[in-house]
């Protein structure tokens, strides 16, 4: 609010921003390119919509300077105060100044006036008790059932973040000369405007004045909110978080299993084979290649090693079909055939977002590998029907290859699609993938001891520190 002697004027304001480390040049706010305000006049008492938004530092000295323009000099003696400048400031929460809405509005009155020429303005409660103006809309002339233009107003001018804010409308009667007449207000709030058109969005448009005075005044009119709409603009961070750091369904699936399984393996260094692809230099299409590029050793270091792998295997090889698993499967089975004393376990993941291309080499595979020290998991992306898997997961009947029935079984499927959180917790839904992949991994590695007579080695004898008898048991 600007105070000045009972002229009328034309004002406009100036602002001028100085960091600290350019207080040494005397003349930088001359120098400075000033961002300025609207234009406001006849009025007494402007009250700015424009806000400017800076950058605070805690450890700098940062100077402002407002200077006004008017069409006419302000009057006063030389040296007197002509006014008062009240500037009001808040720190911006992290919300979106990309998010808009629209609010078109009709006022129906109840008590006849002349033609009206009206306009509303939307007032932020800044602090408790205080508001600041942060939107007018245009004048709309000559009737007495206004309906304004849709205008779009960011999240963070409206309500800075907060949904339940309480945001302020008032409605006036134009007038050419300034003195607008007031007709009254409403109270509202973002998440009550976010409900769109409905009956929580017709406010009673009321004057406090006239409603003290005039024992049946009820108000000056209805507005009603007649449409509402959210606009997300996207910028240039959210590209950068929808980028390659971003994890897609494989890599989402392959953390979410091995970083839980990985703790069972004593060196973590796990072999990762990609199968499915066109390999460089010759494009020729292989179904049982290194993700590390290195065929003699395939091994990579931890889940997150395997994941570096699979992105960097991304960059190089073209991906192709059909979608055989008979070769990775074999490829396990030959280590797991070698190690036959129980010393190692064998779990090999699978993910996939196709059908399975040689079902019958497939089946035949498992029926191999069933008494072998190994266990298979598969997991299907996307959105193919996956019935050839869960025919493999065999819990209901047993796979059988030429006759011959698998002698236990091995393999685990659940498809991915069944886990993805709708409200975007990554975290739990990727807990209860792990659960279900790895449930049936311990009774599978117990029937393969078991039926093989296969005896737990003694565990080790617990630890003494130095210095302190060695403690027996009879």
């Amino acid at each position: 609010m600007f105070q000045c002697n009972p002229r009328m004027h034309v004002f406009q304001l100036f602002f001028h921003f100085c960091p600290y480390r350019n207080l040494l040049d005397m003349d930088t706010f001359s120098k400075s390119d000033p961002s300025k305000t609207e234009v406001i006049d006849n009025t007494l008492n402007p009250d700015f919509v424009k806000k400017f938004i800076l950058d605070y530092f805690f450890e700098e000295r940062q100077n402002l300077r407002f200077d006004f323009r008017l069409e006419k000099p302000l009057g006063g003696i030389q040296g007197k105060k002509c006014g008062t400048i009240i500037v009001k400031a808040e720190e911006l929460n992290n919300c979106r100044v990309s998010k808009w809405f629209f609010v078109p509005i009709k006022i129906k009155t109840v008590k006849f006036w002349s033609y009206l020429v009206m306009f509303t303005t939307f007032y932020l409660l800044l602090f408790l008790y205080r508001f600041t103006i942060c939107h007018k809309t245009e004048v709309v002339k000559n009737t007495l059932n206004p309906v304004w233009q849709a205008f779009k107003i960011p999240v963070r001018a409206l309500c800075n973040g907060d949904y339940d804010r309480t945001i302020k409308v008032e409605v006036y009667d134009w007038d050419r000369d300034g003195s607008h007449d007031f007709i009254g207000e409403f109270s509202t709030s973002y998440r009550e405007l976010s409900m769109g058109q409905s009956q929580f969005n017709v406010y009673e448009v009321v004057n406090p004045k006239k409603k003290g005075k005039k024992k049946n005044y009820k108000n000056s009119g209805t507005v009603t909110l007649l449409s509402f709409l959210v606009d997300i603009e996207v910028t240039f961070l959210d590209y950068i978080k929808g980028g390659p750091y971003q994890l897609n369904a494989y890599a989402m699936a392959l953390k979410a299993v091995g970083e839980i399984i990985q703790d069972y393996d004593s060196d973590k260094m796990f072999p990762a084979l990609g199968f499915g692809a066109k390999l460089p230099p010759d494009g020729r299409v292989s179904h049982e290649f290194a993700l590390n590029g290195n065929p003699q050793n395939p091994y990579c270091a931890g889940i997150d090693g395997v994941m570096e792998a699979y992105y960097q295997s991304l960059k190089s090889v073209q991906l192709y079909g059909p979608t055989n698993f008979s070769p990775v499967i074999n490829h396990v089975a030959r280590y797991a055939a070698s190690v036959k004393d129980g010393s190692q376990y064998f779990v090999l993941l699978i993910i996939t977002d196709g059908v399975i291309s040689d079902m019958a080499q497939t089946k035949e595979s498992i029926v191999n590998a069933s008494c072998l020290p190994m266990s298979i998991i598969i997991v299907g992306v996307g959105p193919a029907e996956f019935d050839a898997m869960v025919e493999l997961d065999g819990d209901e009947v047993r796979v059988s290859s030429r006759g011959r029935q698998a002698e236990r079984d091995i393999v685990q499927f659940v498809p991915f699609r069944d886990y993805i959180d709708r409200s975007g917790n990554h975290i739990l839904s990727m807990a209860r993938l792990a659960k279900d992949v790895l449930a049936e991994i311990p009774d599978q590695f117990l029937s393969y001891m078991r039926t093989r007579g296969i005896k737990p080695s003694p565990a080790p004898p617990p630890y003494t520190p130095p210095g302190q008898p060695v403690q027996t048991q009879i």
